[in-house]
Formats: structure tokens, C-alpha cells, sequence
């Protein structure tokens, strides 16, 4: 990828790195710059909701590498989950095959909307070790416990170091497949890092008998596996933020004694249609590949991205032949030759201004040539 040229006030920390700002404040990176992307669980289609955390955070990478600055990825994929286990079986399919059938779509849709593939895709199944030695350190340092073939993390402060209530924490928590009322508990908050077998589910040996990962263990095992104790960067979906994002990242730093884990959070805004957020559940769901049958993909990323990144927003099905219009005439300009050497220096400051995408097309647009042309590679929009 063409870079841009650093200037020493944009995007330098001094120390060889690129900084820029991000989630309102200035974030200096490290080199490598460590991105953990909070992947799929794989047991549905990719909606829309699910493809804009994705194309947001390959946006990110690219940005943070354009700035001259190298990155390691990680994306995950989740496929030890009850939810999965459940879903295969009602198909009378075995999980793992069913998990890799469902990831092979989703790779399909993220080669479409030009997703770059991440640096490292564990799945939760081939790190179950990694997990089993996350919940030792955390009973050896007295941040779990153990309870009849189960593993619990002491939660009670996780609420409080989200800025929740305790009504909201507990609602949260109930609403993305956690048991606050799990009498096995000390306190509703704790959540487990191994639950025993139970015949239901597929289970593996540990220290504590037969049994499987907890949901947030696994992420925190994986990212500490493939990018060490704290990373820059902890990218998902808004609706990650609680409880998942808040206990993988307690969880990490705990176990690391880092008494950090992430040292930014990027979430991307939910999609909400006709005012109800795109779900499963409310069976409102955008189909990713219904909408590349009759639009480029280059014109579904842009559709995506030219909003702030960690705005609510609604579809409307009228935005995206806007989309489609605008990239059409982002195409002409990037004809236009040779364009403002200080046009590229403001959609390079654009960007690397809390990913500021709609400042940066519309200075491609009104000053065209090798603005545009860069926003067009650095956008991943060809």
C-alpha cells in the first residue's frame, strides 16, 4: 500500500511509531501495532450490523499501516459456544463441521466488501489450552475460584469499572447468554472461565474435570496467545462493550498483572431498522449478500463507512444508491490530474482524525487527482 509521508506533527509519536486520534483522544501506537478484532461466533448468516465492525476495523488497520506504522491482527472465531452447539444440533450436523460451513460464507462476504484477511484467526477450539492455563494463573493468583468442575472469575467490580449500575449489569448480562442467577456463584457478577461437562455440549480434560471455555475466556486465552499481555487496539461491535469487551479485558489484565489490557476500544455503532436494532431475534435482519447481488462491493463498504464510526445509525435502503453515487463520482475525481499535494495532506489528517471518513471523501471529491486516488487505496474502495 502507498503510505503516507509522515511530516513529524501528524501521526509521529517520536519514537518510530504513528500516533493518531482515536475514540477523542491521541493514541501513540507501538510497532507492531497490536489489533484484536472480536470475530464471528459461527452459527449464522453475516448481517449487516456484523460486516460494519469488520470493514471498520480492516479501516483502521489500513489507516494505521498507511501512516507508516506496521500492525499484527487478530480476528477470532468463536467456535465453542453453546448457542453454536445448540444451532448444529437442531440441523443434526456435527458443531465443528457446521462452525467451518457458516466461517466459510463469512469469508466469502469479507472478500467481497475487500476486508484484508487478519494476521491471526484462532479458533476457540484449537486454544482450549490456552484457556485452561488462563484460569490457573487467575486461581493462582486468587482472581477465580473453583466450584464443582467449574472455574469462576471474581466479576463484582467489572459493573463499576464499565460505568454501570447493577440493574444494567445484571439486564446486560442476562441479554448476551450470561446466568446471573447461577446459585453456584459468590456473586451474580462472577462469570466462568470453565464450566463442567454436561453431555450437551462438547467438552475437553482439565484440572477440574471434563468441560468447555467460558465465552470470555476464550477471547482473552486467544488475544494473549497471538498478541501478548495488552494490546493497542480492542475492536467489536457497540454491543460488545458489556459484559464482553469489560470481563475479557479484566480477565487479561488480571492474569498479566499488567493491570491493563486494551489501551483503547474501538465499537463500532449498531444498525438499528425502522428503529429496532438489526438482530437474530427481532428477525430484521440486511443480508449482507442479498445487497452484493445488486451493488459493488466497493459501493456497500462506502455505504459503511461515511458516517462517524461509533455512531447509531439506520438503514435505509435510499443511502445506498447514495453510496453507489458517490463512490461513481469519487471514481471521476481520482481522474482528475495531478491534484493538491496539501489535498492529500488534509485526507491524510482526516483519517488519521478519529477515522474521520466523510471529511476525507469530501476533500477527495471537491479537489480530486491524487486525494482521491488515495483515498480510494487507503479505503480499500477499488
Amino acid at each position: 500500500m502507498d503510505q503516507f509521508e509522515a511530516d513529524g506533527t501528524v501521526g509521529s509519536d517520536g519514537g518510530g511509531g504513528a500516533a493518531f486520534a482515536l475514540a477523542g483522544a491521541s493514541l501513540p501506537l507501538s510497532a507492531p501495532a497490536r489489533v484484536y478484532v472480536c470475530g464471528i461466533t459461527p452459527y449464522d448468516v453475516t448481517h449487516l450490523g456484523h460486516a460494519a465492525t469488520f470493514v471498520w476495523a480492516d479501516v483502521l488497520t489500513r489507516v494505521v499501516r498507511a501512516s507508516g506504522t506496521p500492525t499484527r491482527v487478530t480476528r477470532n472465531v468463536t467456535d465453542v459456544d453453546d448457542v453454536l452447539t445448540r444451532t448444529a444440533a437442531e440441523r443434526r450436523v456435527d458443531y465443528d463441521e457446521f462452525g467451518l460451513r457458516q466461517e466459510f460464507w463469512f469469508d466469502r462476504t469479507m472478500a467481497d466488501l475487500q476486508v484484508a484477511p487478519p494476521d491471526h484467526a484462532p479458533h476457540a477450539r484449537h486454544h482450549v489450552k490456552h484457556v485452561i492455563a488462563l484460569a490457573a494463573a487467575l486461581l493462582a493468583t486468587g482472581a477465580a475460584y473453583q466450584r464443582d468442575g467449574a472455574v469462576y472469575f471474581l466479576g463484582s467490580g467489572v459493573p463499576d469499572a464499565a460505568g454501570l449500575d447493577r440493574d444494567t449489569a445484571l439486564a446486560l448480562s442476562a441479554e448476551y447468554g450470561d446466568d446471573p442467577r447461577d446459585p453456584h456463584r459468590d456473586d451474580p457478577f462472577d462469570v466462568p472461565l470453565w464450566k463442567p461437562a454436561d453431555g450437551d455440549h462438547p467438552a475437553w480434560p482439565s484440572p477440574w474435570g471434563p468441560g468447555r471455555p467460558g465465552w470470555h475466556a476464550e477471547c482473552a486465552a486467544m488475544a494473549l496467545a497471538t498478541l501478548g499481555g495488552v494490546v493497542d487496539v480492542l475492536a467489536g461491535g457497540a454491543d460488545l462493550a458489556f459484559p464482553h469487551h469489560a470481563y475479557q479485558s479484566a480477565m487479561a489484565a488480571a492474569a498479566t498483572g499488567a493491570g491493563l489490557f486494551a489501551r483503547r476500544g474501538f465499537r463500532a455503532g449498531i444498525v438499528s431498522v425502522d428503529g429496532a436494532k438489526m438482530a437474530k431475534s427481532t428477525g430484521n435482519l440486511v443480508l449482507v449478500q442479498d445487497l452484493l447481488a445488486d451493488t459493488p462491493g466497493a459501493a456497500v463498504r462506502l455505504f459503511l463507512l461515511d458516517r462517524p464510526w461509533a455512531q447509531p445509525w439506520e438503514y435505509r435502503s435510499e443511502d445506498l444508491a447514495l453510496a453507489t453515487g458517490r463512490l461513481e463520482e469519487l471514481y471521476v475525481a481520482a481522474g482528475r490530474k495531478p491534484g493538491s499535494a496539501a489535498a492529500v495532506d488534509a485526507v491524510r489528517d482526516a483519517l488519521l482524525d478519529d477515522l474521520d471518513v466523510p471529511r476525507a471523501v469530501g476533500t477527495a471529491l471537491e479537489a480530486g487527482g491524487e486525494a482521491a486516488r488515495a483515498v480510494i487505496r487507503t479505503l480499500a474502495l477499488q
